[in-house]
Parts: structure tokens; C-alpha cells; sequence
């Protein structure tokens, strides 16, 4: 079950964080911004979803409208939850949001050392439209009309 996120999920939204994202310290040098991402402020404002699955958090989603689009910031999912679909649905729960909003399109980056996302997004309908260093990162930039 997707749903908004309360403020009685915030430790289980950073628990997720950095369970989904400790694989890629290694390869990245440092920690992935979305483990350190101010979720208490993200959920006050509306901004986050939770996938339970059995009553508990087994992932998240983060995005907030900017300007003419969706911002897409982050979706985890535990790794004790992973290949059931979750992360599948909590982007199409950001996207529903976007529509909801009336916005025409959705952005995202990922970081380039995360190479599953790099197939899931397009998989997904996301178009690549840049890839830089940004903020210290090796980012892939992403883009869906809605």
C-alpha cells in the first residue's frame, strides 16, 4: 500500500535511506545525498509517500512541484523488500501526483554509479536529457511528460 507519510514514519523512511542507498558508498566515495535528505521537513510538507508492506515501511518516495514540472527526489526501497514492484509503484505514485497537480512533466537525476536505475528509468517511459558532474556527483538527468 502506497500512502502519504506521517511524521511516526520518519525512522523508518531514514532506516530505508540508508539500507537502500549503503550499497553505493563504495562506489560513489561518499554518502548519496538521499541519505542525508531532511525527511522530517519533506514529510511536514507533503512531500513524501511510504510503501508498507505487512504494516511496515519497506520504502519511500520524495518529490515536490518546481516551477512547471514534478521534481522527483528520491525513492528507496529496503533491500529485504526489493523486486516486489515497490519502487515501480512509488514513482508512479509521484507521477500521479504531477497529474493530480496539472503539471506536464516529471525530472529526475540519479547518480551514474547507480547503473539499475540508468535502465529502470527509461524502462519507465524517462527520456535521458544530460548527464554532468553536479554538486560533487556524476548525475543522469531524466525526463517524462505526464
Amino acid at each position: 500500500m502506497i500512502r502519504p507519510a506521517t511524521p511516526d514514519d520518519l525512522a523508518a523512511i531514514r532506516a530505508c535511506a540508508e539500507a537502500a542507498y549503503a550499497r553505493y558508498v563504495p562506489l560513489i566515495g561518499r554518502r548519496p545525498a538521499p541519505m542525508d535528505a531532511d525527511y522530517a521537513a519533506l514529510v511536514a510538507q507533503g512531500f513524501a509517500r511510504v510503501a508498507e508492506v505487512e504494516g511496515a515501511v519497506r520504502g519511500f518516495v520524495t518529490f515536490w512541484p518546481k516551477d512547471d514540472h514534478l521534481y522527483l527526489d528520491a525513492v528507496a526501497v529496503h533491500p529485504d523488500a526489493a523486486g516486489r514492484g515497490l519502487g515501480r509503484a512509488l514513482v508512479g505514485a509521484a507521477e500521479a501526483a504531477g497529474r493530480a497537480a496539472g503539471l506536464g512533466e516529471i525530472r529526475l537525476y540519479t547518480n551514474a554509479a547507480m547503473t539499475g536505475n540508468l535502465t529502470l528509468y527509461p524502462h519507465l517511459g524517462y527520456r535521458q536529457v544530460d548527464r554532468r558532474r553536479d554538486q560533487g556527483f556524476d548525475r543522469v538527468f531524466f525526463v517524462k511528460d505526464l
